[in-house]
């Protein structure tokens, strides 16, 4: 049962935000900052969000030449340019609003290893430079083949190095924290372990049923406008988008003494990452070898995948290193479509969708939740 206190401070919001990973935070401090005199509510299915956005790799990225020439294959190159700019803004949003030290933001740039298979790819990096000149001012590549001794690659397989300016790389921990902070001081509510399991938008507002608390009651709040934030689980409230899971898998090591390269790495256009970080490596990706097994929303880790990147651990990033082991796995969900726009829309006269990041989430999430603000209006 209800009590009165509860029915007079706790069932009614201007603003309810379901999600409380990166995009779901940024829209609600938008919100707030937007409209001071609102209340604004965040719901959480879990004790913190458990889709992508704590358990990312922590890339400040806007994409390596391979995968923007592969995103090329599948959308205008001005949508592919417009795309690396919104992340390109997105972060200056996020750095802006939490400060580089508070986020272990680290700006080295990044380097992407070129195999064989890769260097055709090449003959389009000069041109990739004049493309994306005027949105960053000098050239984005440039080659950086004798870093692939210094690191201690294996020059079997990596033939060179394209270095990218502009990238870079953050404590994901300390991002999150970050921001339930700053959404706190701003007089953001935020209530874990609330499942959204419906809404209904009728002419006053919206109805969500809501399940969760210690009694595990299910309660109906209302809200005069629902921002819906959930990336790959969207499906479960609006069934009919288009949002495909995505599963990222990824491993670390112990501390690796002497670990000759530090910074942020791409490899396969984008489908394998890793970095240093407190001399340890921390190595994810090889969705690419079972696209039909890794789209799923199951956090559950896969042998063919975390074996791939034990290989590729050993044999290509670390061959000269011996008896390396591997402290902790993870996985998190990621949402995809057809290309790599995010959906930004209105799904109701009160209801508006922010998700389908692309794996992008930490550069556009700042942005995207601008924009879905804007499309609510004054």
């Amino acid at each position: 049962m209800i009590s009165y206190w509860e029915q007079e401070s706790f069932l009614n919001y201007d603003y309810i935000v379901v999600g409380s990973g990166i995009v779901g935070l940024s829209v609600a401090i938008e919100l707030r900052e937007r409209f001071p005199d609102k209340n604004v509510l965040v719901l959480e299915r879990g004790i913190f969000p458990a889709g992508a956005s704590t358990r990312n790799a922590g890339f400040a990225c806007m994409g390596s030449l391979t995968e923007l020439l592969d995103d090329a294959e599948n959308m205008p190159v001005t949508e592919v340019l417009q795309l690396y700019e919104d992340r390109k803004k997105g972060l200056e949003i996020l750095r802006k609003r939490l400060g580089d030290e508070a986020i272990g933001y680290q700006n080295r740039g990044s380097y992407e290893l070129i195999r064989e298979a890769e260097m055709p790819h090449l003959n389009a990096l000069e041109e990739m430079n004049q493309l994306l000149l005027p949105i960053n001012g000098k050239p984005t590549f440039s080659l950086a083949s004798q870093k692939v001794q210094s690191f201690g690659f294996n020059s079997d397989e990596i033939k060179t190095l394209i270095h990218t300016e502009g990238e870079g790389a953050l404590h994901t921990g300390k991002m999150m924290q970050q921001l339930l902070l700053y959404a706190h001081s701003k007089g953001i509510m935020l209530r874990t372990g609330a499942m959204v399991s419906r809404f209904e938008e009728f002419s006053g507002g919206v109805r969500l049923a809501v399940e969760g608390g210690i009694l595990s009651e299910k309660h109906t709040l209302h809200c005069e406008h629902l921002f819906i934030c959930t990336n790959a689980f969207t499906r479960q409230l609006l069934p009919d988008v288009d949002v495909r899971p995505g599963r990222g898998q990824i491993l670390i090591t112990e501390p690796i003494p002497h670990l000759p390269f530090s910074g942020i790495f791409h490899l396969a256009q984008g489908y394998y990452y890793f970095r240093e970080i407190a001399g340890r490596v921390l190595f994810g990706g090889g969705r690419n070898l079972d696209f039909e097994g890794e789209t799923t929303t199951e956090p559950e880790l896969s042998a063919l995948i975390q074996n791939d990147l034990e290989d590729k651990l050993h044999h290509i990033i670390l061959p000269h290193i011996a008896d390396v082991k591997i402290a902790s796995r993870w996985a998190g969900i990621m949402a995809f479509g057809p290309n790599k726009r995010p959906i930004v829309s209105r799904f109701g006269e009160r209801v508006t969708g922010v998700f389908r990041l692309g794996g992008m989430g930490v550069a556009l999430g700042s942005l995207v939740a601008r924009q879905a603000v804007a499309l609510y209006g004054d």
